[in-house]
């Protein structure tokens, strides 16, 4: 829907653009749009989010949020003390017992995550145990020491030993206490030299661990041995209260020392819908900060962070926060030799093509899709872009830009680079389809250059059948496509109609083309294309099996192997999609009919 205001817009030479409702925590609230003009702002203020279009230029932009909109986020409520659960309750007795029992002198802290957890109100099985004056494996032996004193069985642990080249910095034992794995190590300090991305670690104070993590929210202890919430950086709270994220140290020297921070920072202010503290902010898009990302982390660790990022609940703020903070071009970058080369405002687009399919995921109407399909749809959205962007290999082959980008970018797992070039092929082959699929008739089939052998097919197969459904020969079509895509044909339907998202009859490739995603639109249209495939009867097409298969192919043609055969299936399957109530001896028979009319003719 585009959204129409009563006001009166003149000479506004910078770019419009109406803000998300995903920037906001309360995505119910109203919002306050605002338009940056050469020399003042613009505000209009009450429009409900439900009505927000994504309207904006594909020129270059940044979003401009008002101090006053990042001031009015509520405080948040924390729990007065942490709740533990019984399981909880059981595995801290147990581990006090094991200090009672071996007469030390040793404090327990849960760490990090868990209490942060914890204090918003969440449960959490991630249980780290921080210990001031030993080893985590130093502990595990008083704790079998102490099991073994009543006749009990350890369920299971083990030693992750120290691997720098997998930023494992320090040994972590882990054990199985009450059918849950738990982490210990002691208390830490550490120091990076310049060049390195390897810190020298030693013994240290639960103060100096807690002012070593990545953030304050993260930097909280659960003391199990008072059952009190330590805060040492004296921030820690303040800023989970407040929503922020923040160093507990000064931002630069923080990311210069470990870079990856930067990509954390960005995930967790996703994730909880916190603001970017403005010195982190600074810091996490210097020049130095964004050298250091990309030479000192491996890929595979950026590509594990977008992937969290990718898959949580937040996806959107954090590719914005990486558009912003000029991270785009660093975590996902691209071979020299692309083609064509990439636009300056690509990240923005890939933003906001994020954006688009997340709303429409979210949509609960459209149905359920699994972790996996949002997750790779997601990326497809993103990378929409890049859809036809290749470079040479070392072999000078041409290779879709998507590739390199899973591969060598972000480390990512060869199928889902597959699956992705594979939604991005199998969209604009979908678009072509959708007016016929709205219509449930066959309307401008004929032109489909990428159809051209299939309709061939279809045509000499119904030819002179006056029974033949009117649908007929969009279900083939349809029943090819759904057959290459499989169960992400509906990931791949929604990407097909984020492209027709373009104004005033404006090419969506072209630079100063604008893009206008009419959500709603495009949501009724899904659900009708969705409704027509299920009455084609083609929800689970792929799962089909040929009515005919290959030795039977070569029996009934004569053949004894070749292309000719691949020719055959192919025009089975056309058969078996055009008269779905057909059975495999009228396949056959239609088979020997063909033959028959080829050897007179011959």
């Amino acid at each position: 829907m585009r959204l129409s205001l009563p006001i009166t817009l003149i000479n506004l030479p910078k770019p419009l653009f109406l803000i998300s409702p995903f920037r906001y925590r309360n995505p119910n609230r109203s919002l306050t749009v605002a338009f940056r003009t050469s020399s003042s702002l613009l505000r209009v203020s009450g429009v409900p989010s439900r009505l927000c279009c994504y309207w904006f230029s594909t020129k270059a932009m940044t979003t401009n949020v008002g101090e006053e909109d990042k001031q009015s986020i509520p405080p948040i409520e924390l729990k007065e003390n942490i709740e533990l659960t019984e399981k909880e309750r059981k595995i801290f007795d147990r581990l006090l017992s094991t200090l009672r029992y071996c007469n030390l002198d040793t404090q327990l802290r849960v760490a990090g995550g868990w209490v942060r957890d914890k204090l918003l109100g969440k449960e959490s099985d991630d249980i780290d145990i921080a210990i001031d004056n030993m080893s985590g494996s130093e502990f595990l032996d008083k704790f079998k020491e102490y099991l073994s004193s009543r006749d009990e069985e350890v369920q299971g642990d083990t030693i992750i030993e120290r691997n720098p080249d997998q930023s494992k910095h320090l040994e972590t034992a882990k054990m199985r206490i009450y059918d849950q794995w738990i982490d210990f190590v002691n208390l830490r300090s550490e120091e990076y030299t310049e060049n390195s991305r390897i810190p020298t670690m030693k013994f240290g104070t639960a103060k100096e661990d807690a002012f070593r993590r990545d953030l304050t929210i993260n930097s909280l202890f659960y003391n199990i041995n008072s059952g009190s919430v330590e805060d040492l950086t004296e921030r820690g709270i303040d800023d989970l209260k407040s929503g922020k994220i923040v160093t507990p140290l000064p931002a630069k020297a923080t990311f210069l020392d470990d870079p990856l921070r930067v990509l954390r920072a960005i995930r967790f202010g996703a994730r909880f819908g916190f603001t970017l503290d403005e010195e982190l902010k600074e810091a996490a898009s210097s020049e130095e900060v964004r050298v250091a990302l990309g030479e000192k982390i491996s890929r595979e660790r950026i590509g594990n962070e977008i992937d969290l990022m990718i898959s949580g609940n937040g996806p959107v703020s954090a590719v914005t926060y990486l558009s912003e903070l000029k991270l785009f071009p660093v975590v996902f970058s691209l071979p020299s030799s692309a083609e064509p080369s990439p636009s300056e405002n690509c990240g923005s687009l890939s933003q906001a093509y994020l954006e688009a399919m997340w709303s429409l995921l979210q949509t609960p109407r459209l149905g359920n899709f699994s972790g996996e399909q949002r997750r790779l749809g997601m990326y497809a959205a993103m990378f929409l872009p890049f859809r036809k962007t290749v470079y040479k290999d070392k072999k000078g082959k041409s290779i879709p830009v998507v590739n390199h980008i899973f591969k060598f970018s972000m480390k990512r797992k060869t199928s889902d680079a597959e699956t992705v070039m594979n939604i991005h092929q199998t969209t604009e082959r979908f678009r072509s389809l959708i007016p016929s699929l709205e219509a449930k008739n066959d309307v401008e089939l004929d032109e489909l250059d990428w159809a051209a052998y299939i309709i061939d097919h279809w045509k000499a197969i119904t030819l002179n059948d006056p029974l033949i459904p009117a649908t007929s020969k969009i279900r083939v079509l349809t029943g090819f496509l759904l057959r290459d895509i499989k169960d992400f044909w509906r990931v791949s339907l929604l990407t097909s109609l984020l492209l027709s998202a373009t104004v005033d009859g404006m090419n969506e490739d072209q630079d100063i083309g604008q893009l206008d995603f009419q959500l709603e639109k495009m949501r009724e249209t899904y659900l009708t294309v969705e409704a027509t495939i299920h009455d084609l009867g083609l929800d689970s097409i792929w799962d089909a099996k040929p009515l005919v298969n290959g030795r039977e192919i070569m029996q009934i043609a004569e053949l004894k192997g070749g292309s000719l055969i691949r020719e055959w299936q192919q025009k089975l399957l056309t058969w078996q999609l055009a008269y779905p109530n057909g059975t495999a001896e009228e396949c056959k028979e239609w088979m020997r009919d063909i033959k028959a009319k080829r050897q007179r003719t011959e």
